[in-house]
């Protein structure tokens, strides 16, 4: 199972979890089993159309998803997924 990775600004919308695992082959498969299980978090991540927020960044075992496959980018057993929103601010 891929684990996901939160950082505290999310994690009161996966009731306080640091860490999630979730089978899923695809980083988008995983956003839609979190819309089941942590409904508040998945809108945090994808808009209304479920395509992935501008400024949520998804790392996949270290890259940016955006560089790699998008929400099609694959998950393995051994997956780490990083979920950081950008802060913006001055």
């Amino acid at each position: 199972m891929a684990r996901i990775v939160l950082p505290s600004a999310l994690r009161p919308y996966a009731d306080g979890a640091h860490e999630l695992t979730i089978d899923a082959p695809t980083l988008g498969r995983a956003l839609d089993a979190l819309r089941t299980t942590s409904p508040a978090l998945e809108r945090r991540l994808r808009d209304e159309r479920g395509t992935l927020r501008r400024y949520v960044n998804f790392y996949i075992d270290g890259d940016e998803c955006r560089t790699l496959a998008g929400a099609d980018t694959p998950l393995t057993a051994d997956s780490e997924l990083m979920i950081i929103p950008a802060v913006a601010g001055g």
